[in-house]
Parts: structure tokens; sequence; C-alpha cells
């Protein structure tokens, strides 16, 4: 297929999910009118948050959206994929059964089905959405802006015939997946992420390119569900930027659950043979060669930074990314970044909200104190879970701290065994001199929901002696968290 067509132009994006309800204003109903003082383009996690605080606020807002109310992320990203997660976690259960002293009958599973319940829940939560703008007073308009000038009364966006007056826009246009040359993507056989979570077929054998978060959350789903699951990553280890004994921990996991994975190759091609996928990579100065029904793309994304204008305003861009300051405002007074679009280190659905509510609260010309990226929470869903906020060892000890160390297993924990799933660690990295949390990392049961007892700390800059102060309901995964911190100060008791 050619380039074009893998990397579709905006009229060729897919449609929203089918039964979505129509938009609460076209382009072609709506009446011009006077300058808004916000207009906001994009209406996923990063724009819709955006929007409805600017109206919060009393700013008279206005929301443009070309493909997919909710976004990326509702649509064919985290929320679809976290409904699949679950069913494989169901499945997993009921395959470990016995365990629990349940028998059942022969086991059958219709993938099919769980990819139909996360499209009920896309639609649910669309709808959503919708009612927010509505109940919000901030107009939505369906269809492609085009940022036209700015003078001195604003800036001009136009949507279809209309043109808008606007004093302040926010760009919230998100991302897409990538991909590199020798990178066939079909759609049906060789696919990227956004085509894989809607694709009701469970391929028997799946190669996925690319080793981070989709990659191992995807494999997760398809390997609980008996697929044979092959991942291919450039770099050293899985989910490459975690601290490096939390990755080599999944990898350790994943080789058991059975999911095979090749570290430090290059592929060279993967592209479409019949009605099969071949991957062609180099590994140690050897070309290999895999074949397979089904290939995931997941390198990655790529900023939609292009085709609406900003070249027109004069807006600066990095690698495409948005360069913006600790406002979230460009070189271009008026015009403001948030989320995947913008330059800054996480491509996460609430990295975008805190910046979708940063940009808005700057423009109503409230004071904001510039967004720690180190507070960022950075979750991934696989099984095991993995969760990290804050420095690895490795990074702090790069920017000059003095670190303390203190890991804490699951299978000294009360609760996590009675529930059978102990497998993991907590690892807390902190400051020797003053104790203050420096970063926590986690792989196990439910890691994604500890984290959140760290994020205050870090956030308040808490230290491991308060984290001994603090008590902890026994018996709860939440105590490993306390015993991590603990077990930094030489202090722990239950180890």
């Amino acid at each position: 297929m050619s380039e074009t067509a893998i990397e579709p132009s905006p009229s060729a994006i897919p449609a929203a999910p089918d039964g979505a309800p129509s938009p609460v204003v076209t382009a072609a109903q709506a009446a011009a009118d006077g300058p808004f003082d916000v207009l906001v383009i994009g209406a996923g996690p990063g724009g819709y948050i955006a929007a409805f605080r600017a109206a919060q606020l009393g700013l008279r807002t206005i929301g443009i959206e070309r493909e997919y109310v909710g976004g990326v992320c509702l649509n064919v990203g985290c929320i679809p994929s976290k409904s699949l997660l679950k069913n494989a976690s169901v499945m997993r259960l009921f395959k470990d059964a016995k365990t629990y002293g349940v028998e059942v009958g022969e086991l059958k599973a219709d993938y099919g089905k769980a990819v139909g319940r996360s499209r009920e829940v896309v639609k649910r939560f669309v709808n959503g959405v919708r009612f927010l703008y509505r109940k919000n007073k901030v107009e939505l308009v369906e269809g492609e802006a085009k940022l036209v000038s700015k003078d001195a009364d604003g800036i001009t966006v136009a949507v279809g015939d209309r043109q808008i007056k606007t004093r302040n826009v926010i760009v919230a246009t998100g991302s897409r997946p990538n991909f590199f040359p020798g990178m066939e993507i079909d759609g049906e056989v060789v696919q990227n992420s956004w085509q894989t979570v809607v694709n009701p077929a469970k391929p028997e054998r799946i190669v996925i390119v690319g080793g981070g978060i989709i990659s191992c959350e995807m494999a997760t789903v398809f390997s609980s569900y008996g697929s044979e699951v092959t991942i291919l990553e450039a770099l050293p280890h899985l989910l490459p930027g975690m601290e490096e004994r939390i990755s080599s921990l999944l990898e350790r996991s994943f080789s058991r659950q059975g999911i095979k994975f090749v570290t430090g190759v290059r592929v060279e091609s993967a592209r479409r043979e019949g009605d099969r996928a071949k991957i062609v990579y180099g590994k140690d100065g050897k070309q290999e060669t895999l074949e397979a029904d089904r290939c995931l793309i997941a390198v990655g994304v790529k900023p939609n930074s292009d085709g609406f204008g900003l070249e027109a305003l004069g807006v600066e861009l990095e690698r495409g990314f948005i360069k913006v300051d600790a406002r979230m405002q460009t070189n271009v007074p008026g015009v403001y970044a948030i989320g995947d679009v913008a330059l800054h280190p996480y491509a996460l659905a609430h990295v975008a909200s805190a910046e979708g509510v940063q940009a808005a609260n700057a423009i109503a010309g409230h004071q904001v104190r510039p967004l720690n990226y180190d507070n960022m929470p950075r979750p991934v869903f696989s099984h095991p879970q993995v969760a990290a906020i804050g420095l690895t060892e490795a990074q702090a000890r790069e920017r000059g701290y003095e670190v303390k160390v203190g890991e804490f297993p699951f299978s000294a924990l009360g609760k996590a065994v009675a529930e059978n799933d102990f497998e993991g660690v907590v690892r807390m990295v902190v400051d020797a001199k003053y104790g203050e949390i420096l970063g926590c990392h986690i792989i196990g049961p439910e890691a994604t929901e500890l984290l959140a007892q760290v994020t205050p700390f870090k956030v308040l800059e808490g230290t491991s002696h308060e984290f001994e102060e603090t008590v902890v309901s026994h018996p709860t995964l939440n105590e490993s968290v306390k015993h991590a911190a603990l077990m930094s100060e030489g202090a722990a008791l239950e180890i």
C-alpha cells in the first residue's frame, strides 16, 4: 500500500465508531458570530479538559474536532485497550481456576465479543464527553480546523465555510501511530495500534514491532487469549526508559508466560505477503525472518502538527512537536499547545489533561507554576502491571544525588500471597541525605493503583521518614509501598 495510505490525510482518517450520536453543532449548522475567548483544536483528554476548564473560568469557549470526540485515548487507545485487558484477566483467572478449587468445563472464549464489549464502553464514554460539552456550554464543531491569520483583533480559524474569530487558540491535536521505512501497514495483516484494538479477529501468531507500553499491553491481551506472541525491540530492554530492574523482571515474567521477545534488533521490513505478515530484522550482524498472521507496528507516535496552518502564524516546531513555555504558550502570543503535539517528555493522556488545565488557567490570567514532569505517573497495564513516578536510580545518580534504594517483594506480603498474585517488587529511590522520595517503580499486582499512594508524597517532597509514620491498613497491597520506604532506611520489620 502507498505511503499516503499508511499515513492518511485528514480526509482519510476513520470516522467515529458506529452508533456515535451526531455532533453537538456542525460547521454547516453553526452561524458565525463574535470573537471567542478560547478556541480549542482537538477534543481528546487534553482538548476537552482545556475547554471545560476555560468555560469554568468564565471564558467563552469553542471546541473543534475533526476525528474522534474523546480523542485517540477514548476511542482507539486507553479505554478500549483497558477493556480488552480486563477480559484478558478473566481468561487468566478461568485458566487457573483449579488453584482456587473451582472445576470448569471446556474453556471457550470469543475474542470478537471482547472487542464488542470494548466498543460499547467507548460508545458510552463518547456520549458522556458530548454531554459534558453541553453541560459546560462549550460549542462543539465537528470539522477540520485551519489557522488562517492573526491580527490585532485575534486569530481567525476556518472550519469548513465558517470563519471563527478567537482571542486564544489551544492546539490539542494529539498524535498518530509512527512507523519507519520498510514498514508497510495495510490495515489488515500489518496494522498500527488503532487498527489492532478494534479488530475482532484473534491472531494465532502475532509479531509486535516495538517493546513499549502499547506493545506490552497488547502482548498481554493476545497471550491471555492463547496467541503466540513475539516482540521485537531495538533497545536492550522492554519498556525503554523504565527502571532497568523493573524491565528485567517484566521480561522474566513474559518468558514464564510464553511471550517471546528479542531485544537489540533492527527491523528492516514488515510487510504483507499473501495473507501473512513477513518481518525481517537484524540481530548481532545476522538477518532473521519471522512470519505471522498479524503484525502490530507499535514504535511510538508522531505529532499531528502538520496541515492546519501553524506555519502561517509562525509557530516554532522541533522535530514536529510544538515548542511551549511553562504556561503552555508557543512563541506566538495567544497560541498554546498541549498534549502529544507539544514538546514534553510523555505522550500520556493524564499529562495532556494537566497541561490543558495549565493552559486554560494561564489564559484566564491565573498565576501558574511550571508542571513538574518528574511527578507524572507512568502506568503500564500489562500482566504484571508496571508503574513508575520520578527518577530511576541511574537518573538520580546522574543528577548528583547520593541515593538509597529500598526494594520490597510482593512474595513477602500477606495480601498478595492470599490472592495468589505475588510476582514483582516495589522499588523506592530515596535521597540519602534528606530521605526525599526521588522515585518509585513498581511491578506487580495493581501497580498502577498502588502508585497513587506515592504520588502525593512525591509532589509534596515527602520523605521515607514520613512513610514510616504513615499507618497503612492490614492486610492490603498498599503495605508494600510503606515496606519499600522502610527498606531504604534499613528499618523494615516484616522481611
